[in-house]
């Protein structure tokens, strides 16, 4: 049994990797202080012995004893981290040197869950972990972007100089139950507006790409990353290369719901990205992992937790 700190453990991501953790036989510390994560994606793990749930923001100081730390505080919907883009950025790099010092202190290994948002609007596809990205410095976005570019430099530091066992992943666009139902990304835009026959919103032409994937394929990768030999520390892509147009994504969804919407075009917002695709092969190798929900099957289960949710 591990005893781990999972901090943003109790937004979307965070409260699936904590299930996992202790479904896994460990005690599991989580570290929310609920500006986008919310108790209900945690109550089910309230009463369990193995689960202590610790209001905290990582831009202060943390001290206790764990054996690992998965550092994923930090809002990922634009609408969220636009809202205030200094606390945004304080918390990708002060958070991580917080968590980085921790985990010096009490020997701890440390995973850091950064985004594909490294990445940019990509001049190279799909994007392997060498390329250095395409990312505007002082955009609406660079709150986030190069807070997480600034927090693997970081990561990477504390590893070289303090000898900080550390493990670094980039995270894909992903989607699943728990989402926010008003967080800005399409595919919860999407089936919210699909289940009230909305028009369904789409920016841009819609020929611009992603791919998603589906949340138990994440948390997947992610265990299997922090358990890989202490001398490798990526970075690793975990994603799916499954690519669609948002035009696309908006047409599947419409048939699974069986919606009456119709989809509209509005502008595209500043700097952002028209393609985006992982190269998996480094996780393949080294995780022996690749995505195994397709596209379809994840939404119709995400869209069964929609219709039964109470917003």
């Amino acid at each position: 049994m591990k005893r781990i700190l999972v901090t943003g453990g109790a937004g979307f991501i965070g409260s699936h990797l904590c299930a996992r953790l202790i479904e896994d036989g460990n005690d599991v510390i989580c570290l929310d202080n609920f500006f986008t994560g919310t108790k209900e994606n945690i109550i089910q793990l309230m009463d369990n012995h193995h689960f202590e749930l610790v209001r905290h923001d990582i831009i202060e100081p943390y001290r206790a004893e764990v054996d690992e730390i998965y550092n994923l505080a930090c809002p990922a919907s634009p609408i969220y981290y636009q809202h205030d883009a200094i606390q945004t950025i304080r918390t990708s790099v002060m958070g991580a040197i917080n968590m980085l010092g921790l985990a010096k202190r009490v020997h701890a290994k440390i995973l850091q869950a950064s985004t594909s948002e490294v990445y940019g609007d990509p001049s190279i596809h799909p994007q392997p972990e060498s390329y250095w990205g395409n990312v505007n410095p002082i955009g609406m976005r660079s709150c986030y972007d190069e807070g997480k570019r600034c927090a693997e430099t970081l990561f990477m530091d504390y590893h070289r100089m303090n000898k900080v066992r550390i493990k670094i992943i980039r995270i894909f666009n992903t989607y699943g139950s728990r989402m926010l139902p008003n967080d800005g990304r399409v595919i919860s835009n999407f089936i919210m507006q699909a289940l009230y026959n909305e028009d369904l919103t789409i920016f841009g032409t819609g020929q611009q790409t992603r791919s998603f994937q589906y949340i138990d394929d994440l948390i997947e990768g992610m265990v299997r990353m922090m358990n890989t030999e202490d001398d490798f520390t990526g970075p690793v892509n975990i994603g799916n290369p499954q690519e669609f147009t948002i035009r696309q994504i908006a047409d599947i969804i419409i048939k699974l719901t069986g919606s009456k919407s119709k989809i509209v075009y509005k502008q595209l917002p500043m700097d952002d990205p028209q393609q985006r695709q992982p190269d998996i092969t480094l996780a393949k190798e080294k995780l022996h992992w690749e995505p195994t929900v397709n596209l379809e099957q994840g939404l119709k289960s995400m869209i069964d937790y929609f219709r039964k949710a109470e917003f």
